[in-house]
C-alpha cells in the first residue's frame, strides 16, 4: 500500500502520519497546502507540497506519487468562516473533492473522503449512516455537495463521518472542547459553555483509526466515526475541570441563543457507529480516557 494523505499539517493528518508510520508494508505521502510542519518530528517523512483546490497540481502528484490510497482530510472547518466566506469555503470544500475524485477515479486509487455531522438538521441523534442530510449551515451545505460527488463516483471511496474532533498536535494553533476549556480554566478565565447541543466527541487518535481502518480494508461506503457517548459541551467541560482538578465556578452554562454566531449550528447530532464496529472491529476512546490521553501528550509536549 502507497497512502497519500491531504491536510498533513492538520489535527486529522498528523495522528494519520503518525499510525501510519507504525504499520508494516506501508508507504506514506504527507501532503499539505503550506510548508511541512512535522519536519522536525519526522525528518524522513516524504512531503509533497500539494495545493488540492488545483486540479493541475493534482493530476501531477497523483501521477508522480502513484498512490493505491488517498486520505483527504484537508477542508475549511472553521464554521462561521465557511458562513462569511463562501466562495472560499466552496472552493476548498468542494472544488478540491472534485479535483480528487476525478483524478482517484482515473488512476483507480481508493479515496476516504472526511466529512462531518454537521449535514445533518441537528432535530434528532444520534444518527446512523441512513439518515437523511438537511444542513442548517453553509459549512454543512459544502460538506454535502462534497459528499454527492464522491458517491457519485464511478471509482472506489469510503465517507468516514465525524463529530466534535478533539486532540493536541504539533504546532497546531487551532484549540478544540477540551484544550479550550482546560486553558482557559487554567488562566482564571470565566467561560461560558452550551448546554443545549448534544454530540459524540471523537478524539483525534480514534478518528485516524477508523480512517486507517477503512483505507487498509477499501472500503465502500458511508461509516460513521465517533465515540458513542452523546454529551452536551457542558457536561464535556464539567469532565475536562475535574480531570485538570480547574475551578468549575468559572463555568456558565448557557443555551446556544447566547451566542450571536454568523452560522447556525444543529442541536442534537452525534453518532450511531454500529456499523464500523461491527465490520472492523472498531473501538473509540471513552471521553474520560480521551481527556486523559490529551493530558498526557501534552504534559509531554511542554
Amino acid at each position: 500500500m502507497k497512502v497519500l494523505i491531504t491536510g498533513s499539517n492538520g489535527l486529522l493528518g498528523q495522528k494519520l502520519v503518525a499510525l501510519l508510520r507504525q504499520q508494516a508494508g506501508v508507504e506514506l505521502v504527507a501532503t499539505s497546502r503550506g510548508a511541512n510542519k512535522l519536519a522536525s518530528l519526522y525528518p524522513d517523512l516524504h512531503f509533497v507540497p500539494l495545493d488540492v483546490t488545483e486540479a493541475g497540481q493534482v493530476r501531477q502528484v497523483l501521477a508522480q506519487e502513484r498512490p493505491t490510497h488517498l486520505i483527504h482530510t484537508a477542508a475549511m472547518t472553521n464554521v462561521d468562516e465557511c458562513e462569511l466566506n463562501r466562495d472560499a469555503c466552496w472552493l476548498q470544500n468542494v472544488t478540491a473533492v472534485e479535483n480528487l475524485v476525478d483524478a482517484c477515479a482515473e488512476r483507480d486509487i481508493h479515496l476516504t473522503h472526511l466529512s462531518t455531522d454537521f449535514i445533518f438538521s441537528g432535530e434528532a441523534g444520534p444518527l446512523s449512516e441512513e439518515a437523511q442530510p438537511a444542513p442548517v449551515n453553509f459549512y454543512g451545505e459544502s460538506k454535502l455537495a462534497a459528499e454527492l460527488l464522491v458517491q457519485a463516483s464511478p471509482g472506489r471511496w469510503a465517507i468516514a463521518r465525524t463529530v466534535l474532533v478533539y486532540g493536541v498536535a504539533h504546532e497546531y494553533g487551532r484549540t478544540n472542547i477540551v484544550t479550550w476549556v482546560r486553558d482557559s480554566l487554567r488562566a482564571g478565565k470565566a467561560i461560558k459553555v452550551v448546554a443545549d447541543q448534544w454530540r459524540t466527541p471523537t478524539l483525534a487518535e480514534d478518528l485516524a483509526q477508523g480512517c486507517w481502518l477503512l483505507a487498509r480494508h477499501s472500503a465502500q461506503g458511508i461509516y460513521h466515526i465517533s465515540s458513542d457517548e452523546l454529551l452536551t459541551p457542558y457536561a464535556m467541560a464539567l469532565r475536562v475541570a475535574e480531570y485538570f482538578g480547574l475551578d468549575k465556578s468559572l463555568m456558565e452554562k448557557v443555551d446556544a441563543s447566547t451566542f450571536s454566531q454568523p452560522a447556525r449550528r444543529p442541536a442534537r447530532t452525534g453518532f450511531i457507529i454500529d456499523k464500523i464496529r461491527r465490520e472492523f472491529d472498531f473501538r473509540p476512546h471513552t471521553f474520560a480516557e480521551g481527556i486523559a490521553v490529551v493530558g498526557a501528550q501534552s504534559e509531554r509536549a511542554a
